[in-house]
């Protein structure tokens, strides 16, 4: 049997790479609406981050999300990403 290549990709927060399924996926679309995808199917540019909230204070304080996406990211958007994170964690 052929072993399958498990895609990796980079948390913000913490620098680690793991594998793209323990990650949440935050979306800038065409429309530059930022949202949290659950899913990983979403068009647009992706950013992964870990299911920890830690890790999306440090990529928030660090302005990684902003450099991600090449824009500006206001308040109401962090909280509203922090509140969907907090949402998935059943925390």
């Amino acid at each position: 049997m052929k072993q399958r290549k498990i895609p990796l990709r980079m948390c913000l927060g913490c620098q680690e790479m793991k594998p793209k399924k323990e990650l949440i996926r935050i979306v800038k679309n065409k429309e530059n609406e930022i949202s949290v995808d659950l899913v990983g199917k979403k068009p647009g540019r992706g950013a992964y981050i870990c299911h920890s909230v830690s890790c999306f204070e440090k990529a928030r304080k660090t302005k990684k999300l902003e450099r991600a996406f090449e824009s500006q990211i206001s308040e109401e958007i962090y909280d509203t990403l922090k509140q969907q994170m907090e949402e998935s964690n059943g925390e």
